[in-house]
């Protein structure tokens, strides 16, 4: 049988909007949890999730902290912009996306509501980059803090607020950085996290600061054609440690979060630590750390739904996105989350 040959197209599904959770369940660990570990899907709560687990297995969590990204301002003309900072970089700048109707010539100083100033030096990585490289008068993390608001994802559609604050982030959110949030480990909570350690399940850390890339629809019909976005990553020693622990003792390693396979796969593949990935994870891939995965549910045509398709097999992850609209799943950062468990051989539609 020839290899299938899979297009953007085949990971698109219909949605009805109103399955796009605007705000997160009452309580973290009451959301649903769809259990696609067998060939049917099983309905289930997050905070049963301890129950599939064993003391073998070790839990990779993304400490990544959410950073206040979003700032509001306005040019020398007058007209209004927005700035979501990607990324602070080396010797204080920062590099940013910018939503206004005419971009500014370099060297425009920004006034930016708060009373601070933003200097235009120039496109980022490079002359042609993407991003826009501005100076602030003043630290960025301490600006973020005072004067910007949550950078709630495109189909959120409400502004900021305090409860976005407070549930956008994980519980455990340690490293400044990120404009969006693991969404997969928004469910745990203390009830759930005391259920872990009476089952005695281990748990470790990596961080990936999430960049706005992760929300970004695949525009090409041609998989191989997309340009991935990059984030930086790190994986502590201690972590490699606890990987070759649970490896020696037969667990699994289940990343809670695509985030964390990025990161868990980067360095597999590279060797490295740390650094900047682009990895990108379509049906087919050679998966060498991970074995099981929680993970939320995600937009159509977009590199997740192919990485999760990679991992789960796709007849099997389409069956269960099925499933999940049929049974009116809650969808994306504010909604319910998936049990899935690595498919040696991925399948395809035949």
């Amino acid at each position: 049988m020839t290899e299938r040959i899979f297009t953007t197209s085949d990971f698109d599904f219909a949605l009805p909007a109103e399955l796009i959770a605007q705000h997160p369940a009452p309580e973290r660990s009451s959301a649903r949890l769809l259990d696609g570990s067998g060939t049917q899907p099983v309905d289930r709560i997050f905070r049963d999730l301890p129950t599939l687990l064993s003391p073998d297995d070790l839990l990779v969590f993304n400490d990544t902290q959410v950073v206040k990204a979003r700032l509001f301002g306005a040019k020398p003309t007058g007209g209004r912009l927005e700035l979501l900072i990607e990324r602070v970089l080396q010797g204080g700048t920062v590099a940013a996306h910018m939503k206004v109707s005419k971009k500014p010539p370099v060297g425009t100083v920004l006034r930016m509501d708060g009373g601070f100033a933003a200097t235009l030096l120039g496109r980022w990585p490079n002359a042609e980059g993407a991003l826009f490289h501005l100076r602030l008068s003043g630290d960025a993390y301490a600006i973020m803090a005072a004067h910007g608001h949550v950078p709630l994802p495109p189909y959120i559609t409400h502004a900021d607020s305090d409860e976005d604050v407070a549930r956008y982030q994980t519980v455990f959110a340690k490293n400044p950085g990120a404009v969006a949030a693991p969404t997969a480990a928004l469910h745990f909570d203390e009830t759930v996290l005391a259920a872990l350690n009476a089952r005695g399940v281990q748990r470790a850390a990596v961080t990936l600061h999430v960049g706005a890339g992760t929300f970004q629809p695949v525009k090409t019909e041609s998989i191989a054609e997309h340009v991935m976005h990059h984030e930086r990553y790190h994986v502590p020693q201690a972590t490699q440690a606890a990987i070759a622990a649970c490896r020696a003792r037969g667990g699994r390693v289940v990343a809670v979060g695509t985030t964390t396979v990025r990161t868990l796969e980067s360095w597999a593949q590279s060797g490295q630590a740390s650094g900047d990935t682009g990895i990108f994870i379509t049906p087919g891939f050679g998966f060498q750390v991970v074995d099981a995965l929680v993970t939320n549910f995600h937009l159509p045509r977009s590199t997740l739904m192919m990485m999760i398709s990679a991992f789960a097999g796709y007849d099997h992850v389409m069956a269960l996105y099925r499933h999940a609209v049929a049974a009116r799943y809650r969808f994306f950062s504010y909604g319910d989350a998936m049990w899935l468990l690595r498919r040696r051989q991925p399948s395809a539609p035949g």
